[in-house]
């Protein structure tokens, strides 16, 4: 039986190399004239960029974290992670909880004093139950570090209100600080959170896409790039699939695009599945590539929760990843900014949001002065971060029945609509195999 993987990015070209390695006959419809998805890269004038933001290989999951490193073999670098939260003009330590000690003593103050009095709070059970995600950060952390650091980097990234999204996701993902690690923190004594993602690796050569062809190079012949899915319907006891001009018949399809651009390529789609698909909410993407004459500071990438800094949320620094993104004696940078259809950022010109960048990063001292400036890119992803808002379980819920009666298997981060991290969507692919028996 043939299967169809629909996607061929992290997800679908690790599907396929799965579903070839027991033996089974698939093909990978394609959309873009490359594989990758959200883990491609661009290299221009010497420079080498994720164009779907920053990206780094480690976890919890040594499964999947194997399974990458096999894949990379001798192209990969090892790296100790060097992560700072810029906070009123100055490099905390990351996470927020571990930096304490970097933190004016006011703040500093205000940090240990709310975490103290929400932990006691909770032990008289004086804390309700979270009912939102916002509420969830201040009964974990205290008011201290949920209003200093927790509340605007999360509203930034996410660009919606953190009282308005869902908290059910946020176990495992964002742990809860030991009270030692807090106290050690406070009064200077040096500690390590998410430990995980303490030392990571990233390709030598290629970027993060050079772990997708890697992964993908058993079943290449199987690729269709260029191959835009405009309508799927049911025969017999498979699907015909097809891009307008050709059709590709299988005995099973696996999405691993989007659920927007899924469901309309089917008919018949109930007026409640699409209201339910179109109330799921994400976060589009905009990278900006900085490459400059010279050296970068020491960090891996640094977080960036005031508005004020610039509109970019994180910024990365690729060059301190491998010696082999950027030119001898030049070092790179990569700002993301997060927005949506309509907003402001949507609105503004390429050209103008790399000025901005660029600016920004000048007065911050990221960058030396702009004429060190030697290169700038730029691209945008339209689907880059799920976003759990209050009413994203029932909507998913309306969505993963329908696709499940239709017969189509759902695996990835925007066919599942979860946020799954790129261990996670190798996880989600080596689950669903196993349990297809």
């Amino acid at each position: 039986m043939k299967t169809a993987v629909l996607g061929g990015g992290l997800t679908g070209v690790t599907l396929a190399r799965l579903l070839h390695e027991r033996g089974d006959d698939v093909t990978v419809l394609e959309r873009g004239e490359t594989i990758g998805g959200l883990c491609r890269s661009k290299t221009e004038a010497g420079f080498t960029f994720d164009i779907g933001g920053s990206h780094i290989i480690f976890s919890r999951d040594a499964e999947a974290l194997s399974f990458m490193l096999s894949a990379l073999g001798g192209n990969a670098d090892r790296r100790k992670r060097n992560t700072k939260i810029l906070y009123k003009g100055r490099y905390v330590k990351y996470p927020f909880e571990n930096g304490l000690m970097d933190l004016p003593a006011e703040d500093r103050f205000f940090c240990i004093n709310e975490f103290v009095r929400n932990l006691i709070a909770v032990e008289k059970g004086e804390v309700p139950p979270p009912a939102n995600f916002a509420e969830w950060i201040v009964s974990t952390f205290g008011r201290g570090i949920a209003e200093c650091y927790m509340l605007p980097y999360n509203e930034k990234i996410w660009n919606y209100p953190a009282d308005r999204m869902s908290h059910h996701w946020v176990d495992g993902r964002i742990p809860r600080p030991p009270i030692e690690d807090i106290i050690r923190s406070a009064i200077g004594i040096e500690t390590e959170g998410y430990t995980h993602q303490a030392v990571f690796s990233y390709p030598v050569e290629g970027g993060i896409e050079a772990l997708v062809r890697a992964i993908a190079e058993p079943v290449l012949p199987a690729v269709r790039t260029g191959f835009t899915v405009s309508s799927i319907r049911e025969e017999g006891d498979g699907f015909a699939v097809s891009d307008g001009r050709e059709t590709v018949h299988a005995g099973r399809l696996i999405s691993t695009i989007p659920l927007q651009n899924l469901l309309p390529c089917l008919s018949g789609v109930p007026a409640d599945v699409r209201a339910a698909c179109d109330a799921l909410r994400y976060n589009s993407l905009c990278s900006v590539f900085i490459g400059i004459a010279g050296e970068v500071p020491d960090i891996s990438w640094l977080y960036v929760p005031d508005e004020a800094a610039g509109l970019f949320n994180r910024v990365s620094f690729p060059s301190n990843y491998s010696t082999r993104v950027a030119p001898a004696g030049h070092s790179s940078i990569l700002a993301e900014i997060t927005y949506n259809d309509g907003d402001a950022v949507s609105r503004m010109a390429d050209a103008d949001l790399i000025e901005h960048t660029v600016t920004s990063l000048v007065a911050a001292g990221l960058i030396p002065s702009r004429d060190t400036v030697v290169y700038t890119g730029i691209a945008r992803q339209e689907f880059a971060y799920v976003v759990y808002d209050i009413d994203y379980q029932k909507n998913i819920g309306i969505v993963r029945e329908f696709c499940r009666e239709k017969g189509i298997d759902l695996v990835g981060r925007f066919s599942r609509f979860e946020y799954l991290n790129m261990d996670g969507c190798i996880r989600s692919a080596i689950d669903f195999l196993r349990g297809d028996g």
